[in-house]
């Protein structure tokens, strides 16, 4: 196997795993709150703001689930209109959401604590920025800008699949048993430091690229010289 077709196949396995985890959360996590659409489901704590939350999680879901098919370089190949139309539903999702998740943030989330609150509104912003800023290069058409943009965004809607294993982990619950002290925590590690590591990668790919074409480049402009011997 060569190194080329290995980084692709490491590729599909990865977006393999992210359609996997995408359609795990959204099943056993995100489909209950519509199947059973009630109090007792909801608690106190969301049932006065239901709707809210039904549309944070309609549009984080549709975001999760289109995600990874973004992502995939031979699917936008081969089905550009659809890979446009379904840009169009991912950006349109994670405006709702975290539009929603803004609206929670400042009337719901001071029930918990200002920790939570602001945790949480941090997030909201940074998701709505990612999209946008996403939105905006396609716009001005700068593929590369587009692509890193959607690569973020898609890291900051899996913060909310990361938070919940956090935030229902034996050990952390063992360090942080109180989800005042735990919650604001779980939620700034499960997407500060995946869209970090995520950067570093983007930044460290971009430098290996430049050197190549500068490489490449200096090889085509050095003058070819014949060495005839009689």
């Amino acid at each position: 196997m060569t190194g080329l077709t290995a980084v692709k196949t490491l590729k599909i396995i990865s977006l393999s795993i992210l359609v996997l985890v995408a359609l795990y959360f959204v099943i056993d996590r995100a489909l209950p709150y519509f199947l059973k659409f009630n109090i007792e489901h909801y608690t106190s704590y969301y049932w006065p703001n239901k709707w809210w939350l039904v549309g944070h999680l309609a549009g984080g879901a549709l975001a999760l689930l289109i995600g990874p098919f973004q992502l995939s370089t031979p699917f936008r190949t081969r089905f550009i209109k659809t890979h446009r139309s379904l840009g169009k539903i991912y950006i349109t999702g994670i405006i709702i959401a975290s539009l929603t998740a803004f609206y929670m943030s400042v009337y719901v989330a001071p029930q918990v604590n200002v920790s939570w609150s602001i945790s949480l509104f941090v997030l909201a912003l940074v998701w709505l920025v990612s999209v946008l800023m996403a939105y905006r290069a396609i716009m001005l058409k700068t593929i590369p800008q587009h692509r890193e943009w959607m690569i973020r965004s898609y890291i900051i809607s899996l913060g909310f699949v990361l938070f919940r294993f956090l935030n229902e982990n034996s050990l952390v619950q063992d360090v942080m048993p109180t989800f005042e002290e735990r919650g604001p925590a779980c939620l700034w590690l499960s997407w500060t430091v995946s869209l970090f590591a995520s950067e570093v990668v983007l930044q460290w790919n971009k430098k290996k690229i430049k050197n190549r074409k500068k490489l490449q480049g200096d090889f085509d402009n050095e003058p070819v010289r014949y060495n005839f011997k009689p």
